[in-house]
């Protein structure tokens, strides 16, 4: 039942993934339990190029949400969430073995609801960006909270380098003028940089500012 597929970031020229949406997004699958209904679970697959493989890591049940997995050092992960049993699961799913494994559990209750709440590198990090406020924070392995700009969004963490994209717009009609601009912030939240463009994460891991 899954007709679309997309590679998984960052770094892998050669796995996919494909994703059901029973309920949305994992905050509006969230707001499904929280209204005391019925969350059916979420079908999610990972196709490997060009054997055409196909593994799913996470069988669907009622009540757990995986969200999209990202590819970090031969490795797939899965942030899956247990409403049942209000946890926050990290999913390793191995591209050798073929094998998954939970390498972190963490209670629900450490994040104030699953709004943009998902995996990104590098190191594999837990991040959760807030609705309604610049509030931008790392819920895993560590705990940091720092203030973002207005039309600031995170996506991506190198080291202690953290990777925000910034739109502008000015003017209307003929005069009307939209651009983006990524801003480097360290983990105290200071901005250590201003880059022109985006930056994005290459299959081979190099990491490519595009101007």
């Amino acid at each position: 039942g899954i007709t679309y597929i997309e590679l998984i970031p960052y770094g892998t020229d050669d796995w996919y993934y494909g994703i059901s949406y029973e309920h949305g997004d994992l905050y509006e699958a969230e707001e499904v339990f929280k209204e005391g209904r019925d969350v059916e679970g979420r079908n999610l697959c990972l196709i490997h190029y060009p054997d055409g493989d196909v593994y799913r890591p996470v069988p669907k049940q009622p009540g757990v949400y995986p969200a999209e997995p990202v590819y970090y050092k031969g490795s797939i992960y899965i942030l899956n969430v247990d409403f049942l049993r209000s946890l926050i699961q990290i999913m390793k799913f191995d591209c050798d073995s073929r094998e998954t494994v939970i390498i972190e559990e963490l209670p629900l209750s450490i994040v104030k609801d699953c709004y943009n709440l998902h995996l990104d590198i590098a190191p594999l990090t837990l991040t959760r960006q807030c609705v309604g406020s610049n509030e931008f924070e790392i819920v895993w392995p560590e705990k940091v909270q720092l203030e973002m700009g207005d039309h600031d969004s995170f996506f991506l963490r190198d080291g202690d380098k953290l990777y925000f994209s910034r739109w502008y717009e000015e003017g209307d009609g003929a005069d009307y003028r939209y651009w983006e601009e990524t801003v480097v912030r360290n983990l105290n939240g200071d901005v250590t940089d201003v880059l022109p463009g985006d930056v994005r994460i290459m299959p081979n891991g190099e990491v490519w500012n595009i101007r």
